[in-house]
């Protein structure tokens, strides 16, 4: 449905036309925030909290108005527009709507299992939510027992065993479990064999299949279920090799005992998605599985760099940022694994990280991004575990690069510093220009002050700060002089990377967020709520 069919509380195409009475938190704005983040205040925290209906007070407000069905239709909206950066809201806003007594509420939230429910963990956390919000009193009922059964039958026969045996059990539940409580009945002959792996292993498999002739997708499930189980009782690194490069296993599909193998790991690698690669480059370094000028180090740098792996994968820049930062670190953050990081990876994730800036699509809007420096920016980030200056300059990267009006300046005591930012510069560059400015104490009114001052048009600023303590003018006051003055509904997104808390956004003001920490869904909150989407 195009949203701007929605009625006008949850349509974002009404709500980006923005005049002097349409500023304030409406119950649409709560509620898409909910489902972004999973929280309805207008502060982001990198730290996720439980769920519950305390918290989606909106949500329920749109349901027991009678309007549950345009609730499950935003939910979709978000999910297929890629808003959603917490999948976990969705699905519980799904839970609950499919427990209200309105019955199209309940068909519409169910039918929508199929689609948002992209990988078995998302099923079993939405049935986990079902069961949370009965409190013990019946759940399995008819639409529920169908809704389940739609989605093993939805599946193709080699996807779901894929699927079944890379995530066997989450959050309590296992496929098992629902198949039994949800009377599933196959209807196909595919999904019918991974079935009856599911309920009687693989031996059952064996008695039902083994001496039958079967067609060609039969065999192929087949084959690939028999190749899982050799697998998991293989004493041989030959053939466990032949096992993964065949039938292409995944990490999750071998022994833990059997990631002891440079040759397995070797053999892992080459289907390996980009981000789960990008997570295991310090051990796979450590282990000497990625050898210094090896055929293996080229082939990793080839796949870190190829664009077309890139944006299947949907990289962020700042996932390379943070793999590169951990990897150049040369040990772990918590482990005692330690690595010398070579120098041809630590180049390929440098490139890695401008061609994903190229991949980021504008705004169109006019930023300001403003880094304060009146204290060290050494410490580490919330959310990230790299330093606070390495995420203030990829994100001024980013911008600079990407929008065509940005301006990036420093700022602290001893006032605001406009800095250039070219195309062809490092990190390392960018994060010198953030920290030669001498300290001071910190004001987040400073940036939007200057800007008043120099008569500079912006739609959002974006402050990054250390600092818990944020000077002696309320930013949130100063942004309000400044759009009287400009006559722009500009934005106000301050960043405390080492924060746990924020309270610099007015609750009522619907163009001010707070970010306490700082990570990659931080980034994708921060392009939604200037384009108006939360």
């Amino acid at each position: 449905m195009d949203p701007a069919s929605l009625p006008e509380q949850l349509s974002v195409v009404n709500e980006q036309v923005l005049n002097s009475s349409d500023r304030s938190v409406t119950s649409a704005v709560c509620l898409r925030r909910f489902l972004c983040y999973g929280s309805e205040s207008a502060t982001y925290s990198t730290k996720e909290y439980p769920l519950g209906i305390e918290n989606a007070l909106s949500l329920m407000q749109f349901i027991e108005g009678g309007r549950g069905c345009e609730v499950v239709e935003e939910v979709r909206r978000l999910n297929l527009e890629g808003r959603a950066v917490r999948p976990n809201p969705s699905l519980f806003a799904l839970a609950v709507c499919s427990q209200h007594a309105d019955c199209k509420t309940r068909k519409a939230s169910l039918g929508a299992l199929k689609e948002l429910c992209r990988a078995p963990v998302q099923l079993f956390t939405f049935v986990q939510y079902k069961k949370e919000l009965k409190k013990g009193s019946g759940m399995w009922g008819r639409a529920l027992r169908r809704a389940v059964t739609d989605w093993y039958n939805s599946q193709d026969g080699m996807s779901l065993a894929q699927a079944v045996t890379k995530c066997k059990h989450r959050a309590g539940w296992s496929h098992q479990d629902l198949l039994r409580l949800s009377h599933m009945k196959p209807t196909n002959a595919t999904v019918a064999l991974v079935c009856k792996y599911i309920t009687k292993g693989w031996k059952g498999v064996q008695e039902a299949y083994g001496d039958k002739e079967i067609s060609e997708d039969l065999q192929k499930v087949f084959a690939y279920l028999e190749a899982v189980e050799k697998a998991k009782h293989s004493t041989d690194e030959q053939e466990l090799v032949h096992l993964i490069e065949e039938q292409r296993l995944e990490k999750e599909q071998v022994l833990t005992n059997h990631l002891k193998s440079k040759e397995v790991w070797k053999a892992l690698l080459k289907e390996m998605p980009v981000v789960v690669l990008l997570k295991h480059l310090g051990k796979l370094t450590a282990d000497n599985v990625l050898a210094p000028g090896s055929p293996d180090v080229a082939a990793v740098c080839e796949r870190i760099q190829d664009e077309t792996a890139l944006k299947k994968a949907k990289t962020q820049p700042f996932n390379i940022l943070v793999a590169s930062e951990n990897y150049k670190r040369g040990h772990g953050k918590r482990s005692k694994l330690k690595w010398e990081p070579d120098g041809d990876i630590v180049q390929a994730l440098d490139c890695a990280f401008c061609k994903t800036i190229s991949m980021v699509e504008p705004t169109g809007k006019r930023f300001l991004v403003a880094v304060d420096v009146s204290s060290s920016l050494s410490s580490v980030t919330h959310g990230s575990s790299i330093s606070t200056v390495a995420v203030a300059a990829a994100m001024c990267m980013v911008i600079a690069q990407t929008e065509l009006n940005a301006q990036i300046v420093v700022f602290s005591e001893g006032g605001v510093v406009p800095c250039t930012i070219s195309s062809d510069m490092t990190l390392m560059q960018v994060a010198a220009q953030l920290i030669q400015t001498p300290g001071g104490s910190t004001d987040c009114a400073l940036p939007i002050i200057w800007a008043s001052e120099n008569e500079k048009t912006v739609d959002v600023f974006l402050i990054f700060t250390n600092n818990h303590t944020l000077g002696r003018k309320n930013p949130a006051d100063t942004l309000k002089t400044y759009r009287q003055k400009s006559g722009v509904f500009s934005k106000l997104i301050v960043c405390g990377m080492i924060a746990n808390s924020l309270s610099i956004a007015d609750p009522e003001d619907r163009g001010m967020l707070d970010i306490c920490g700082f990570d990659s869904q931080a980034v994708d909150v921060i392009r939604s709520f200037a384009l108006d989407a939360i």
